[in-house]
């Protein structure tokens, strides 16, 4: 329960699939994350970072190995949400009945 508190909290995940691909810094974060307040980026890299899966890097902040072994374990869930936007974008395209 603790890690769905934690991956739940607005941003977080949004922060994790951000390092998918490898270290970002603080201001790269901000500029992927629109709406993203600094003060809330900070608490968030203070949890996960303090909770074990990102870690400061030479390049700002990266993946720990149970990060990693995070994202490889979301990834089915990508795969997914990638089918399901995919229906949900046929299905605004077809006409409807009046």
């Amino acid at each position: 329960m603790a890690a769905l508190d934690l991956f739940g909290r607005r941003w977080a995940l949004r922060i994790l699939w951000e390092l998918r691909a490898g270290p970002l810094g603080a201001r790269a974060l901000l500029a992927r994350c629109e709406g993203l307040s600094s003060s809330v980026l900070y608490q968030r890299i203070r949890e996960l970072t303090s909770s074990g899966i990102i870690a400061p890097s030479a390049d700002g902040y990266e993946l720990t190995q149970l990060g990693t072994a995070l994202r490889d374990a979301l990834r089915p869930l990508d795969e997914w949400a990638s089918t399901w936007a995919q229906e949900q974008e046929h299905n605004d395209q077809e006409p409807t009945e009046t």
